[in-house]
């Protein structure tokens, strides 16, 4: 896999390293049986550079909380886009996610000439775009955009366990481990519970 030194967007095609605006697109929330899936869109500042950027997996929750308040404050723009999980049952998780790219996109206070995802799927757009699988990994803005989707779905995380504290929103975010897995039987599924997806019917079965 290419590191973020050797990857240059000329490996994407002509015209790719032309000069122009460039936004980095990433989510979070797909694998969660619960809650909204959540998007990010950042054009980068190539004159603020913010150093430690990387895949917000391998990151600590505390790196990312500083890691996003610089994005937020270096970046040329950035926005955040969501599918509810209403849009998750109906649609499809995958077509909810690209749904939230788009609205991320939509949202940059600046057009970007072009717009670079992480994955390999692209959301329906109006200007050239690329997907580079683990992109998260190899370009900056991509970078950016994963922090600040696992950030904000994070927070959005903490607000599910105030309403519905039994579950443990705050400590698995949502995903399916043994505790979360042990609460949707005991109590069954919340609003907030994506019913397409497989245990939470089955949780809905049982009651």
């Amino acid at each position: 896999m290419p590191s973020r030194r050797s990857f240059s967007l000329s490996q994407l095609g002509p015209g790719w390293d032309r000069p122009g605006l460039v936004a980095g697109v990433d989510e979070a929330g797909r694998g969660p049986l619960a809650g909204p899936v959540v998007a990010a869109a950042v054009i980068l500042d190539e004159l603020r550079p913010i150093q430690g950027l990387a895949d917000s997996k391998v990151l600590s929750p505390r790196r990312r909380e500083r890691l996003a308040e610089e994005v937020r404050a270096h970046a040329l723009c950035c926005a955040i886009g969501s599918a509810s999980v209403e849009e998750i049952d109906r649609l499809n998780i995958l077509q909810a996610t690209l749904l939230a790219m788009a609205r991320a996109v939509a949202g940059l206070r600046l057009l970007p000439h072009r717009v670079v995802v992480d994955g390999n799927r692209l959301p329906v757009l109006s200007m050239p775009a690329a997907a580079i699988v683990k992109g998260d990994a190899k370009v900056a803005a991509i970078s950016a955009a994963s922090i600040l989707a696992k950030v904000e779905r994070d927070r959005l995380c903490l607000d599910l366990h105030l309403r519905f504290p039994a579950y443990g929103f705050d400590a698995h975010k949502g995903y399916p481990t043994a505790e979360h897995l042990a609460a949707l039987r005991q109590h069954g599924p919340c609003d907030e519970h994506r019913r397409s997806y497989a245990p939470v019917r089955a949780a809905l079965e049982r009651r």
